[in-house]
């Protein structure tokens, strides 16, 4: 039976009978026999080119390659089906799909985001081009998304000059993700660490740079307070407080007995 199957398969391939070639290739698509159906689409997409048939085929070519996982094929076939047949009832849903291609091809957090920032313009553009869309609900859903995963790459990326020790570039890249995150999910912590960050900087600084940065290190501390009262974090915010309090009367009195 299945060498009879291929048999079959291999004489519909040769064949030049192309109406015969675009029945089957949509059979053999309905049926889920994706890797079947994909060489006769994209055989069949240069002679329908120009007929009745061509748009048919054209759809379904893109869906063949989003149904084998090729979303940079199937993204860009879809994108210019919309372009290329704008008043088909399909556009909507290929420029929809072209979006999603692309929302499949942005990569974990920790990897570059050039795919994800891809993904969320083409979903903007896709609600720019229709407004009125029932879809434009699962666009804005998958641009927050997409969102989220660049907030986490920020907050990863701060955390980890943190980590290393580096806390001046701590601090700086955690206020980076606030001024482009402020609802962040990490907001709380975030503050925390700008905290514990400014007080390590400020308490290995040299005796003429700790001043200053003991008292940055009180301004994050209200910071953080004036915005998380409550916060699990919050007897230790004290600590460093209290600490950074204590170093800058010693200075202060060092200063004075000097």
């Amino acid at each position: 039976m299945l060498f009879g199957s291929c048999s079959e398969y291999n004489k519909i391939l040769k064949s030049n009978d192309y109406e015969l070639k675009y029945t089957k290739a949509k059979e053999y698509f309905n049926a889920g026999d994706y890797y079947k159906s994909l060489p006769l689409f994209e055989e069949l997409m240069s002679f329908f080119k120009m007929t009745d048939k061509g748009e048919d085929v054209y759809y379904y070519y893109a869906q063949n390659q989003y149904a084998v996982k090729e979303f940079y094929m199937a993204s860009y076939y879809f994108k210019k089906f919309a372009k290329s047949y704008p008043n088909s009832p399909r556009a909507q849903e290929c420029a929809f799909l072209a979006a999603i291609c692309k929302k499949e091809l942005s990569p974990d957090y920790n990897l570059d985001q050039s795919e994800t920032y891809a993904a969320i313009d083409e979903f903007q553009l896709f609600m720019d081009r229709y407004p009125n869309s029932n879809l434009v609900d699962s666009s804005n859903t998958e641009i927050r998304l997409l969102r989220a995963k660049l907030e986490k790459k920020s907050y990863e990326s701060a955390k980890l000059y943190y980590k290393m020790e580096k806390f001046r570039s701590a601090v700086i890249a955690f206020n980076s993700t606030l001024q482009t995150y402020p609802d962040t999910d990490y907001k709380e912590e975030i503050l925390f660490l700008i905290v514990k960050s400014n007080y390590l900087f400020a308490i290995n600084s040299i005796e003429s740079k700790k001043v200053e940065r003991f008292e940055q290190t009180i301004k994050s501390y209200h910071n953080f307070v004036d915005s998380f009262e409550s916060s699990k974090f919050i007897k230790q915010a004290e600590n460093y407080y209290n600490s950074t309090v204590k170093e800058l009367t010693k200075i202060k009195e060092n200063s004075v007995s000097n």
